[in-house]
């Protein structure tokens, strides 16, 4: 079943972007005119899942007129958030830098002050990590509409951090291309140094997952900037996550859920992660033989078919389109595509 997502404040007033702090990048936030579209996206029909007692569904937000970044835990109804933000320094990294445990966590949740989640704007659920390391062509489906073999290694990139959005901020429409593509991935959040990790217990170094969007300018990505990817992948806002990084314990088996994503309320993807060429494990023991993970880094794993790139016609985003991705167990996040200010 298909989580239901979480309640953000979207402004009144029209489109704006604004820096709320320096630990982060500007937020986009955008307008919605489709109440009835924004009803469903807090309590409609996809919901949470009940989970065990303990629901770490870790989130980043804002609350009313304070802009200084906090962090919580989810209630199980995702009605409320418990704010354990002065343990942490309002900080996912930073808790997971601290090595406390799920026990040490519940501890702090028990005397937090819980928020309404109706009465703040969330944010990305983990900002400035030193690492966004991005896997190519890790779909069976996405190889072959592109009519590419299955790789034999797998194809890495990055991302700069400040490509991240939250889950509900919009998506910058630059100037500088005219071909932008949507690509929904499963985002694995590390959660300990990785260094020379086997394969056989590269889970242990996982902390969670979230929905992930790698939005790419496919002219800058495939025809500019001498075929490298860097600046295609990394235009701010490129990379929106959310809503909250779900702990790995919550998440039964990351290698089978859907994962799809919709366009204007029509489906352009819908796949599984158990397509994935390379597992979860694999990756971490490859980029770790020669690159150290730190706690926070980010690992988008790969999009399945139905790019916009790759259909006939070619189809690409452009202001006042909105994009829904969602991944089961995660939840789904909502952007909107913005023109460049």
């Amino acid at each position: 079943m298909f989580t239901r997502i979480l309640p953000s404040r979207i402004g009144r007033s029209a489109i704006i972007a604004s820096t709320t702090s320096n630990t982060r990048p500007s937020t986009y936030h955008f307008e919605t005119d489709n109440k009835q579209s924004l009803s469903n996206i807090v309590s409609g029909k996809r919901h949470f899942s009940k989970s065990s007692s303990s629901n770490m569904k870790f989130v980043q937000f804002k609350a009313g007129s304070d802009s200084s970044q906090r962090l919580g835990v989810l209630s199980e109804d995702g009605a409320k958030i418990s704010d354990i933000s002065d343990s942490f320094a309002g900080d996912l990294i930073q808790l997971i830098r601290s090595g406390t445990s799920l026990d040490g966590v519940k501890t702090k949740l028990a005397g937090a002050k819980q928020v309404s989640t109706s009465d703040v704007s969330l944010l990305a659920p983990v900002t400035n990590p030193q690492k966004i390391l991005c896997v190519g062509l890790n779909y069976r489906g996405h190889c072959e509409e592109q009519n590419k073999p299955i790789p034999k290694e797998p194809m890495f990139f990055s991302k700069y951090a400040s490509t991240i959005v939250g889950p509900f901020d919009g998506v910058v429409a630059h100037k500088i291309t005219e071909q932008i593509d949507w690509e929904v991935e499963l985002a694995v959040v590390i959660g300990k140094e990785a260094k020379h990790v086997s394969r056989a217990n590269a889970m242990d170094y996982v902390f969670g997952y979230t929905v992930a969007q790698d939005i790419s300018a496919r002219d800058w990505q495939k025809m500019r900037n001498g075929g490298q990817f860097l600046i295609g992948k990394s235009m701010d806002t490129f990379c929106p996550l959310g809503p909250a990084v779900v702990h790995k314990s919550l998440v039964k088996d990351p290698h089978n859920l859907v994962i799809k994503c919709d366009v204007n309320g029509v489906e352009k993807q819908k796949g599984n992660t158990s397509e994935l060429v390379f597992r979860i494990d694999d990756i971490i023991e490859r980029v770790t033989q020669s690159i150290t993970l730190l706690p926070g880094d980010v690992i988008l794993t790969g999009t399945p078919a139905g790019v916009g790139m790759h259909r006939s016609p070619p189809e690409f985003l452009k202001p006042g389109d909105v994009i829904d991705s969602e991944i089961e167990s995660l939840g789904r996040i909502k952007n909107k595509v913005i023109a460049d200010q």
